[in-house]
């Protein structure tokens, strides 16, 4: 049982490190498998890894964005959110260790390969069109009112200065 708790604290500190942005999920992956954290099964597999670490960073916060720095698409996504002042957490797969295993773990999760994939409240609302047409239609900030209060901070300048966290 002692193992099994210090595995779990070990476990928490890691994501922890993961969702503020100090550590890639493959260096948290290579402490891991340091000593006697090892997992009981065969290890995970990368995308199993990714997929966990996806779960985390959507769950942990109201808006995350999914983007590539280059993307027109994602750049109208973060613009969007921008505009309404909201705080939201963006990962630049362009950028990250892992983009390219993240974002086919993001296919696996959403269906879909095509950047940016925007996330509200644990649930994917699509890429930056479909995130424009939800606030034109007026249903994109009742999404974000549902949110937990410290999720929810806004910019009173709306500029989207220093409100988005990028993740590498």
């Amino acid at each position: 049982m002692e193992t099994k708790y210090k595995l779990s604290l070990t476990c928490l500190i890691l994501l922890f490190l993961l969702i503020i942005g100090i550590m890639t999920s493959a260096h948290a992956l290579k402490l891991l498998r340091m000593g006697n954290f090892t997992s009981r099964s065969s290890g995970l597999s990368s995308t199993a890894a990714c997929g966990q670490f996806l779960q985390e960073v959507v769950s942990h916060n109201c808006i995350v964005i999914f983007s590539k720095t280059t993307c027109p698409y994602c750049k109208m996504a973060k613009n969007v959110f921008n505009e309404i002042g909201a705080t939201y957490k963006v990962i630049e797969l362009d950028e990250h260790n892992d983009g390219r295993r993240l974002q086919e773990a993001l296919a696996q999760m959403t269906g879909a390969r095509t950047v940016p994939r925007v996330f509200i409240n644990g649930n994917c609302i699509g890429g930056g069109s479909d995130t424009k047409e939800l606030h034109q239609q007026g249903k994109l900030l009742p999404l974000i009112e549902k949110c937990a209060p410290c999720c929810t901070e806004t910019n009173p300048e709306g500029s989207g200065s220093g409100q988005f966290e990028s993740t590498k």
